[in-house]
């Protein structure tokens, strides 16, 4: 059902591309007034939400218009195409809403191919940064202002996470869904340091190997952590449940609401801190 696919380093660029275009609108929110109101959950959705999505949604829709695409405010307003087992994308264009409404940098545009169940392109984009993240074959980074085309691949700087340290190791953390189980698992492991930011930044820091793990045991949905897991995974590093299973995606039953996870900059930390060894990608 993956026949007639872009390859993935074309697909990433695409995605670059409107990730770009959909941070211009955004950015263009955020120097006015949001419009902030509440969704059904009671969390936050303003303008720039419903701007960004339109704009990614109409990109894809021209140039892959055969691959099903489930966003955000799309699965909100009960719109979301049933899935057919082959591939699809998932789509957040504005994560980290509550960073964007406190006038914070952290917020994300982000999108992701899923096939096999498994994350196998995103782009994560933080516009207020112009930094973008970027995985197809491999993993890079590089910045770019909103609305500007695709730097020069001189330009783009490769990313690898890094071996789990015995000591000094160094978390990320939502800043704004702190919890207890968050807290006693950290305890476990050998963390000098916490790093608290919004939306999937936190996988990239990872990714990037300025952080070495990322637990989140509140709840997501699948388009909150698509792009950056396929960023994190492209640089070496893997996302698991508590157990040491892999993420998986495509959760209809669940309306794509996740577990628990933890993102690992190194695999073999899996089996030290969680259940099964997980294998190396």
């Amino acid at each position: 059902m993956n026949e007639g696919l872009p390859d993935d380093d074309s697909l990433a660029e695409l995605f670059a591309a409107l990730a770009l275009e959909a941070g211009a609108a955004i950015m263009g929110v955020f120097a006015t007034d949001p419009a902030a109101r509440a969704k059904k959950d009671a969390s936050p959705v303003c303008d720039a939400d419903i701007f960004g999505e339109e704009i990614i949604l109409n990109g894809l829709a021209r140039h892959v218009p055969h691959i099903s695409v489930i966003a955000e405010e799309l699965c909100e307003s009960g719109k979301a195409p049933k899935l057919d087992g082959g591939a699809f994308i998932l789509v957040d264009a504005l994560d980290g809403t509550k960073e964007f409404l406190q006038k914070r940098d952290s917020f994300t545009v982000n999108i992701a191919l899923i096939r096999d169940r498994s994350p196998a392109v995103g782009v994560v984009y933080a516009p207020a940064r112009g930094e973008l993240f970027f995985a197809g074959e491999r993993a890079w980074r590089f910045l770019a202002a909103p609305g500007s085309q695709l730097p020069p691949r001189a330009t783009w700087r490769a990313l690898r996470a890094r071996p789990m340290p015995e000591r000094d190791a160094i978390a990320v953390a939502s800043r704004s869904h702190s919890d207890p189980e968050t807290a006693a698992f950290l305890a476990r492991l050998p963390v000098k340091d916490v790093v608290s930011t919004g939306s999937s930044m936190k996988f990239c820091l990872v990714a990037a190997g300025e952080a070495d793990v990322y637990p989140r045991f509140g709840r997501t949905m699948e388009w909150d952590i698509a792009a950056g897991d396929a960023v994190l995974r492209r640089a070496g590093g893997i996302v698991v449940d508590p157990s040491g299973a892999p993420m998986l995606y495509g959760k209809e039953a669940e309306k794509f609401a996740n577990g628990p996870f933890i993102a690992w900059g190194d695999p073999m930390a899996v089996s030290a801190y969680c259940g099964e060894p997980a294998a190396r990608r």
